[in-house]
């Protein structure tokens, strides 16, 4: 038999002939033709691989970057995994056309190659298997109908894996034992990544891995020395739960994980339940010959559809945030005084008040706090536990996002004065009753003007176009460990290189970053050191996407002395929404060069996370001929034009960076 990826039938010749020993192969192309999926049938299972195709002088070369991979579901209703016959076929041309103003990209027009196949077991139960196919990107799902007069289903498992080439290596991070670390609070996507690891390297707590998940796929074939791949999901709501994936098989196969039972306390199902007719969330592929696709994708966002109206107008913005600085001391009155009036200094939108102030600062304090704010023009953020019986996290407000009764009346209250965001922490994992508890919280503070920020919690899976008022998670070791352990600052410029190409690049990542101290305290005099320099801080303002971001700043930074002012004239200035992304160059976890478009502003950073000096030569087309702000740390802040081509070359010290805007 031919290899799988010279081997192709047209899909109408796909249908029927299940008796027949042949594999029976479907192609789909993407639009550009450049990218693939080979959806097979074969003794009554259903399979794909994917990849990419190599225009050559006098033919094109097919790299497979995902072998062939297992689909198939196991129900309550029927095993969807074996056993199946072919009953229909078909597909068209799909256009997605919208706006987002959430993330990295405002207005998306893609196409996509649409194919479905429908499938049944010997019994008659049927299913389908839907593939969208665009250029460099792939999503696939399952689509349930009603069997006879069966209208409800329950997901057990999943056959579903995605199998990659020996050689690979991976940039991944663990997902961890359920109700392990503080207070009982993990998973909360919120392990350290390893870089290039060999693929099939046990995970940390043999539990897998959270998605997303980046593969670095080498000697893929001879035109093509080094590709690419990142895998996620997206379209997840409330009605399944979220999913990661194994740990690899020894050829290479990881396979759909769903919660382990001890996640939310033990309660509620590891699998999915849902009404027919239903359907999963979409895996999605990512894949290409440099990370440029897998920085740029905007699938994560391309399948889905907006579930609800917003009933306002939600905007994105900057926020103080005392706690990552000043820690729990600082939930007073007088302290959030302190740093709304920071916000207004900068000219910043929004101040967050975290977690202690319904005991510390009690309600009727916290409306006099609300009222300075908006006298002000700073709108609060407010901070909550989600819990009600899942962890043991203490801080308050306690159980008033859990019960909707109550989470409706705390909404009103905030409303009425004048409250436009809350953070939401400390969930339970990704067990379905979970992901209901995000979904509710997102509707209803819709009725009520109301911004949502998710901590402590899972990744965000097509949520920015799913939910309007959704404008970021974390998801990630975020700045918080910065304060913690002197470890995570040592490792900073590591991480902050590795998550635009991982963790940002599937959805928003509410790091809480720019710390623009040296030392991680309010005196600026103990606890942890900064290791990155002040200007590789400000372009994380830019390497990281979030529609609100809570930043490091404390009103000590106003201080000269303490922070240069071309430091402070910067943060005046960057937005958190952006209107285009492109990817210069980078490798995950040493260095990233980004640059985003704030309407017709283009803000670049260089990041050098390494421990040495970097040289790049840097490309900008975009600013080709034009006047730019440069800033480093040996000269702080200068006028410089750019060559007629944006071409530059950059010496950029050990964890460094340059910032062009």
């Amino acid at each position: 038999m031919k290899s799988l990826s010279l081997f192709i039938i047209p899909c109408s010749l796909f249908l029927g002939a299940a008796s027949v020993a042949q594999a029976q192969v479907t192609r789909i192309l993407s639009p550009d033709r450049l990218t693939y999926a080979d959806v097979r049938l074969e003794d009554g299972k259903l399979s794909y691989s994917a990849g990419i195709r190599q225009v050559l002088k006098k033919d094109t070369l097919d790299v497979r970057l995902v072998e062939d991979s297992p689909l198939g579901l196991y129900t309550n209703v029927a095993d969807f995994s074996r056993h199946l016959v072919l009953t229909e076929s078909g597909g068209k041309t799909v256009r997605y056309d919208y706006k987002l103003w959430q993330s990295k990209q405002s207005h998306v027009d893609v196409t996509y190659a649409h194919r479905y196949f429908t499938l049944k077991t010997p019994q008659g139960q049927q299913f389908t298997v839907d593939f969208r196919v665009g250029n460099n990107n792939i999503a696939y799902r399952y689509n349930i109908p009603m069997q006879g007069e069966t209208a409800a289903i329950v997901v057990n498992d999943e056959a579903t894996g995605f199998r990659l080439p020996s050689g690979t290596t991976t940039f991944l991070s663990p997902q961890s034992t359920a109700m392990i670390g503080w207070k009982r609070t993990k998973p909360s996507y919120e392990e350290e990544y390893r870089p290039d690891e060999p693929m099939g390297t046990p995970s940390r707590y043999g539990q897998g891995y959270t998605f997303p998940c980046l593969f670095h796929v080498h000697e893929a074939a001879a035109s093509v020395p080094d590709a690419w791949v990142l895998i996620s999901e997206t379209g997840l709501d409330g009605r399944y739960c979220g999913s990661h994936l194994s740990d690899a098989t020894a050829d290479g196969l990881y396979e759909i994980a769903f919660p382990m039972e001890g996640e939310n306390n033990g309660f509620g199902s590891t699998g999915a339940q849902f009404g027919l007719p239903g359907s999963t969330p979409w895996r999605t592929i990512t894949l290409g010959s440099s990370l440029k696709p897998i920085v740029e994708t905007t699938v994560p966002w391309d399948v889905v559809e907006q579930l609800y109206e917003p009933n306002f107008d939600y905007r994105g913005g900057r926020s103080t945030w005392s706690w990552i600085i000043w820690q729990d001391p600082s939930i007073v009155y007088d302290d959030q005084i302190a740093f709304i009036d920071l916000a207004a200094n900068l000219g910043w939108e929004y101040c967050l008040i975290d977690g202690g102030w319904e005991t510390n600062i009690g309600r009727e304090r916290m409306e006099q706090l609300f009222a300075y704010a908006l006298k002000k023009g700073v709108h609060p953020f407010v901070w909550y536990n989600s819990n009600g019986g899942w962890n043991d996290a203490p801080q308050c407000a306690k159980q008033r996002m859990y019960s909707p009764i109550v989470r409706k009346q705390e909404m009103k209250w905030l409303h009425e004065h004048g409250v436009k965001g809350i953070k939401v922490d400390f969930f339970a994992g990704d067990k379905q009753e979970t992901i209901k508890l995000y979904e509710q919280i997102l509707s209803d503070a819709n009725d009520y003007d109301i911004q949502v920020i998710f901590h402590g919690c899972t990744l965000p899976r097509g949520w920015e176009r799913m939910y309007p008022n959704y404008v970021g998670s974390e998801a990630v070791l975020a700045s918080e460990n910065l304060v913690f352990n002197q470890h995570f600052d040592d490792m900073e410029g590591f991480n902050a290189t590795l998550h635009p190409f991982c963790r940002n690049t599937v959805g928003a990542m509410e790091f809480g970053g720019t710390v623009l101290q040296k030392r991680l305290s309010r005196d600026n005099r103990r606890g942890t050191t900064r290791r990155v320099s002040d200007v590789f801080e400000l372009g994380t303002a830019i390497a990281f996407q979030s529609a609100v971001q809570n930043f490091a700043l404390t009103p000590m930074n106003l201080d000269e002395k303490v922070t240069p002012r071309y430091a402070i004239d910067f943060m005046r200035q960057v937005p958190t929404t952006w209107d285009e992304t492109r990817f210069i160059d980078g490798y995950p976890g040493r260095f990233i060069v980004l640059a985003r478009r704030h309407a017709d502003h283009w803000f670049v950073c260089a990041l050098n996370g390494q421990k040495q000096p970097l040289k790049v030569d840097v490309l900008l087309p975009m600013l080709a001929g034009r006047q730019v702000t440069w800033l480093d740390d040996a000269q702080g802040a200068r006028s410089v034009t750019l060559d007629k081509r944006g071409t530059l070359k950059v010496d950029i010290p050990a964890e460094s960076a340059i910032v062009l805007y």
